[in-house]
């Protein structure tokens, strides 16, 4: 099996000797070769950030079950470290921190970014040595870097430190590879002499054609596709995707014949819990999904599904399969209607959710300038003249990373990255001007890997910039996970049900804590909260995604479980959540996609 920040994925381990363990590639005869005996792996992607500790028995022993599966020694692992991972997690798996320094360059020879990498690797590394296969452990590959070749740097210094790193901490036996796409540039940049090249490519492909590209960098040696997708991600406002099981089996199979060695990406899923879902630059941004079902062959609840069983079914046409039955999915429970109360604007609550007060500043600074890594930050003002009729509060290009939630005395709407950036507004000289800017993940693949987030450029108003900001990093998480704000008593609130704002509400279970999935009827869009637990982002009317997954272990028994909601736009007349046993995924949003609301004017009436 793979493990590491990119996933772990399980081979077939048979017996050998614990006197002579060996792991390595055998150019002759084109395949690996472990303890001297040819070898091949089938195996699958599982990304134990996106399960629950407590699944992660559950969904291994699937795993092993569909025929991926340890015989006697327990699971391979094909280990991915990094320091760069890509796997549609926030900013690729690369700390925020590192854009502290502004002008760092990611993924290079920078000596900044190097020096952030040896750490971690001096860290890292030497808790791997001693659970290499070579030296009794499971580990029998570590992968370098991932898809290089698909970066603009092309920094051949940059891979040389990693193998001479890697190297050096792990020794001269450890198997090291790299995964690329199948075009000419990508395996041009991401490859180097010293690291076995491996390809990752879909059911869409031609197999002999991209096995084909692998042999342009490896003429000899075992073929290998390290990434081979079983779905595809999701993006807000974009319809789920799937991959029909037949083609999924059937890309497989043709593999397999060729004597390949396969790891299928994703074999489970799982969840963006938390602030953790990364975001694609396709023309556009274009932030992830909470779910990470990836229409997987293990749900994001970690059932088996029909894509599995087919699957399993070509397995056993190439070695046995386990012995006994697929281990049946996880309960689910429709816990039903829960009612929630309005708890208080947001804005009201800045003394409890930023404690050590604002930062002041002439001009707007990024969360990085701030040291705020996730989550939210209120930038704050005051108007500077009497406006009257209405007037036009703008941002430059590109400058919303990546929604801004405004409010001048009300509710006035939404600017949004790649999206609406101006707003109607009137008010009086001095009338408090607050944006909340949300981070919705930060760029996990491509050029622009350095995502900045927050206001990067100034608002103005009818082109004159505003200046004298107050800015508020919040800290929502350690203020739910204390208690609050169900240990507080409400704030009244004079703002109605439009902006942003906390709801509160509990629920008991019937004596059983089974996972459940959470509908937002009438919702716009926000954060979800149980039991202090972070559940993720729901935007039902950006869709597709209409429901989070809860997973059981999250959930109390014989005692009240809190809920708390934090919705950015405008909650339901009646604010309720319904938890169901199953999922909506595959609803796209009716109507328009952006603001609720086109200005902030005197005589808006919210409903």
């Amino acid at each position: 099996c793979w493990v590491g920040s990119r996933g772990l994925i399980t081979a077939p381990l048979p017996q050998a000797s614990p006197l002579a363990r060996s792991f390595e590639l055998d150019y002759e005869e084109d395949c690996f070769r472990k303890d001297g005996a040819p070898f091949r792996y089938i195996s699958g992607s599982i990304h134990y950030a996106r399960v629950p500790r407590p699944a992660w028995r559950d969904r291994l022993l699937k795993m092993y079950m569909s025929g991926l599966s340890a015989v006697q020694l327990g699971l391979l692992v094909i280990l991915r470290p990094g320091p760069y991972i890509c796997a549609e997690w926030e900013m690729g798996g690369l700390p925020s921190w590192l854009l502290w320094k502004p002008d760092i360059v990611l993924r290079s020879s920078d000596p900044a970014y190097l020096a952030a990498v040896d750490s971690w690797l001096h860290v890292l590394l030497p808790k791997i040595k001693p659970r290499l296969y070579q030296h009794g452990g499971n580990i029998i590959s570590v992968q370098v870097e991932n898809e290089y070749g698909s970066y603009y740097a092309c920094d051949y210094g940059y891979l040389r430190h990693l193998l001479g790193s890697f190297r050096a901490l792990l020794g001269s036996e450890v198997l090291l590879f790299t995964t690329d796409g199948t075009q000419p540039e990508e395996l041009h940049c991401g490859t180097l002499q010293g690291l076995y090249a491996t390809i990752d490519f879909g059911p869409g492909s031609n197999v002999t054609e991209a096995f084909g590209a692998q042999r342009w960098v490896e003429p000899k040696g075992p073929l290998v596709n390290s990434e081979y997708y079983t779905g595809w991600l999701d993006y807000w406002g974009e319809a789920h995707a799937s991959t029909s099981s037949v083609r999924v089996a059937r890309g497989l199979e043709n593999m397999l014949q060729m004597g390949a060695s396969v790891n299928m990406y994703m074999f489970h899923g799982g969840t963006n819990f938390a602030y953790w879902s990364g975001a694609d630059f396709k023309d556009q941004y274009k932030p992830v999904t909470t779910s990470y079902d990836y229409d997987a062959p293990l749900s994001e609840a970690g059932d088996p599904t029909e894509k599995l069983f087919a699957i399993r079914t070509v397995i056993s046409k190439f070695q046995p399969l386990p012995a006994g039955p697929m281990p049946s999915p996880t309960p689910k429970y429709a816990y039903g209607r829960v009612a929630l109360q309005k708890h208080a604007d947001l804005l009201d609550a800045l003394g409890v959710l930023c404690p050590s007060g604002p930062i002041q500043s002439q001009f707007p600074l990024t969360f990085e300038a701030i040291k705020q890594a996730h989550g939210f930050v209120v930038y704050r003002t005051q108007l500077p003249r009497d406006v009257p009729d209405p007037a036009t509060l703008g941002a430059p290009p590109h400058s919303i990373c990546d929604r801004g939630y405004v409010m001048l005395q009300k509710y006035c709407g939404t600017l949004e990255r790649d999206g609406q950036t101006t707003l109607r507004v009137m008010g009086r000289a001095g009338d408090t001007l607050d944006v909340l800017l949300e981070n919705m993940g930060r760029i996990s693949f491509g050029a622009n890997i350095s995502d900045f987030k927050g206001l990067l450029g100034n608002l103005s108003l009818d082109s004159s910039p505003l200046s004298n900001w107050l800015i508020y990093p919040l800290d929502i998480d350690t203020a739910v996970q204390q208690g609050w704000p169900h240990a507080a008593l409400p704030k009244p609130s004079r703002r109605g049900r439009a902006g942003p704002a906390f709801y509160t509400g509990t629920f008991e279970t019937p004596g059983i804590a089974w996972d459940t999935f959470v509908k937002f009827p009438g919702w716009s869009k926000g954060q979800l909260w149980i039991n202090g637990f972070n559940l993720g982002r729901y935007w039902p009317r950006r869709g597709p995604q209409q429901t989070l997954f809860v997973p059981g272990s999250v959930l109390h028994i014989g005692r009240p479980n809190n809920v708390t909601v934090l919705e950015l736009e405008g909650a339901p007349s009646t604010p309720l959540l319904f938890f169901l046993d199953q999922p909506l995924f595959n609803r796209t949003a009716t109507g328009t996609l952006h603001n609720a609301s086109s200005g902030c004017r005197k005589e808006q009436r919210w409903l």
